[in-house]
């Protein structure tokens, strides 16, 4: 006797960081995936998942969940650029300010009978200490208007997303009726 409820599947894992996880599940569950176990590693979550081998409407669920995953990397790379440009720049200045502050510290100490470069020295280690002092309000203030420039993309790709993946759901209860 043969049994017809047997059924193959298919088996993907996929890496993807630890504040994405739920993200990541919800979205591969809308292409019909199930998640079978998660485990941790250094810097993120593995999760396992499969998928019934002849599921109707496989291949628009396939493209579908590359759009929907190359929209997910585009969300994180407009993420990731909020930062980025801030965090070169406050590095830079950080690094003058802190030559400026050592400018000013190297000239007190090597010519400390000379009045002129003790002076100097003094007025340049203290303009080093205010460059120190302001870079980090710098940082905000350019991380803020950063936000302000990409969080419209940011929104328009999570939109982008969300449709993506009805599309997939809808898909699947096709299936189902």
């Amino acid at each position: 006797m043969q049994n017809n409820d047997f059924i193959t599947y298919e088996y993907k894992t996929v890496f993807v960081k630890t504040k994405q996880q739920s993200k990541a599940m919800d979205m591969y569950e809308a292409f019909g995936w199930e998640i079978t176990s998660t485990s941790t590693a250094v810097n993120g979550v593995y999760i396992s998942l499969k998928r019934d081998r002849k599921q109707r409407h496989k291949n628009e669920l396939n493209k579908l969940e590359r759009q929907a995953e190359n929209i997910a990397e585009t969300i994180e790379g407009l993420e990731k650029s909020k930062t980025k440009g801030a965090e070169i720049f406050s590095y830079t200045f950080g690094v003058i300010s802190a030559l400026v502050l050592g400018g000013g510290m190297s000239l007190v100490m090597l010519q400390p009978e000379n009045i002129p470069a003790l002076v100097g020295g003094i007025i340049l280690g203290a303009a080093g200490i205010v460059l120190c002092g302001i870079n980090y309000p710098i940082y905000k203030r350019l991380v803020a208007k950063k936000i302000k420039q990409v969080l419209p993309a940011i929104d328009e790709n999570e939109e982008n997303l969300a449709n993506v993946l009805e599309k997939g759901n809808d898909l699947l209860e096709t299936e189902i009726i």
